[in-house]
């Protein structure tokens, strides 16, 4: 009998609901390439904006009518069961965690990746479910705060959304910066986000830190909740606002910023940079764990059966830290 892996196909953009659990031949790893045995993987809201097809125009590079590569899932860690010819960074057994790319498939049983991609070796400092979660909020934070936003010690800086997957990863990359840190978050998180290193906790419930006299080097967007025209305000006069979801407003601030003004407003697409790029990030990330600078937050834990309800709960857009399915 041939070997399966368990994994969801989303055929049509939409809602939870279009998720279809699947089994497929565990494919053979190829030149190049190790077979996972997937321990957990990360749901995030960038993999339901995915599902979604949201913002449209990011159909041009997953599908214009529907999804090009119809497994889901990015993030994932587990170890290495097979590999193939001329593997040399990853043998039989080894322990690794990393992203599936646009290629997806990450929410599934296994997985065949190159070696030369976004794959390294988990530490035994982290858990299966916290190494699923590097390459979600950790390493997007760490790109966005120190490449994007030049983020320098002694800097003020205004988180975002600070109890999500990409904030609560930013408020301690910040700290560890030496960037004096604030952060946004409703009253239930206000604790967790003080204790992962924010020196002030603003409850985006009760006050607009838009109407508030402080002003900041950087401003950190992790959920596009705001926008450069709005933030400009409490940015301090060469202040830098940044934001992972790239929507029209944002794309023509940035052009306009590039041309005139001290404040900018920039963007990167993280998942898109080169692997040459990405290890060395994910390395400081591991380093900053080891020490116990950087501790992943794991709000909520599904069985891989219940992928669509992880999906809802991230949809609310209320979750705490990072969501994952084992």
């Amino acid at each position: 009998m041939t070997a399966t892996l368990a994994a969801w196909s989303v055929r049509r953009y939409g809602s939870p609901d279009q998720l279809v659990p699947v089994s497929r031949p565990i494919p053979a790893p190829g030149p190049g390439e190790v077979l996972i045995r997937i321990r957990a993987s990360a749901v995030s809201r960038a993999d339901g904006m995915m599902r979604a097809g949201t913002p449209r125009f990011a159909r041009l590079f997953l599908g214009l009518r529907r999804p090009r590569h119809d497994l889901v899932g990015t993030c994932l860690s587990g170890e290495v069961v097979a590999t193939g010819p001329d593997v040399t960074r990853f043998a039989e057994g080894d322990e690794v965690f990393g992203e599936a790319g646009l290629t997806f498939g990450a929410n599934a049983s296994h997985i065949c990746l190159r070696e030369t991609g976004v794959l390294m070796p988990k530490p035994a400092s982290l858990s299966h479910e916290e190494a699923a979660v590097m390459c979600d909020g950790p390493l997007t934070s760490l790109n966005f705060l120190r490449e994007v936003a030049d983020l320098r010690a002694g800097e003020r800086v205004l988180i975002l959304g600070a109890a999500g997957s990409l904030g609560s990863a930013a408020v301690q990359i910040a700290a560890a910066m030496g960037a004096e840190v604030t952060g946004t978050c409703s009253a239930r998180n206000a604790g967790m986000v003080a204790d992962l290193g924010a020196g002030r906790v603003i409850d985006y419930t009760t006050e607009d830190f838009t109407r508030r006299p402080e002003r900041y080097d950087v401003i950190y967007d992790t959920l596009g909740v705001s926008s450069f025209a709005k933030a400009r305000g409490s940015l301090a006069p060469s202040g830098r606002y940044v934001c992972p979801v790239l929507e029209l407003g944002l794309l023509g601030a940035m052009l306009r910023t590039a041309i005139a003004g001290a404040r900018k407003a920039r963007f990167s697409a993280t998942g898109l940079l080169k692997p040459d790029v990405l290890r060395p990030m994910l390395a400081t990330l591991v380093e900053m764990a080891e020490d116990g600078r950087l501790a992943p937050v794991i709000g909520r834990v599904y069985p891989l059966d219940d992928l669509p309800e992880a999906h809802r709960h991230v949809e609310t857009g209320h979750k705490r830290g990072n969501v994952v399915v084992v």
